[in-house]
């Protein structure tokens, strides 16, 4: 009987020992976790944030155009010279738009 329990008393060590190994590989593996869970959330904020900012820059484009939209409409709407002008000033940036593709395209080659 006291050789089973010596022999029962390894088996308790080892399964002991066992135990431990696991218990600090599953530690190591939380801490893991837990690094990588606090690295999302510090990501989501920072792309929240640059959302944000994003948003701001977005609306203030919008009444830039909006307000050019208006002296836009406000020039064609008057006179015949207006829109002689305006004809010229749309075909020199459509010319310089075309000008600019051509010069990127030769670069990138």
């Amino acid at each position: 009987m006291a050789d089973w329990n010596r022999g029962h008393g390894s088996v308790d060590d080892m399964l002991d020992a066992e135990n431990k190994r696991m218990a600090e590989n599953l530690a190591t593996k939380v801490s893991r976790l837990k690094s990588l869970a606090y690295d999302i959330d510090r990501e989501a904020d920072d792309q929240n944030e640059y959302l944000d900012g994003m948003d701001s820059n977005f609306l203030s484009a919008t009444g830039l155009l909006s307000g050019s939209v208006k002296r836009f409409s406000t020039m064609v709407r008057s006179g015949r010279d207006n829109r002689r002008l305006l004809c010229y000033v749309s075909m020199g940036l459509v010319l310089v738009f075309f000008l600019l593709y051509y010069l990127v395209s030769r670069i990138q080659r």
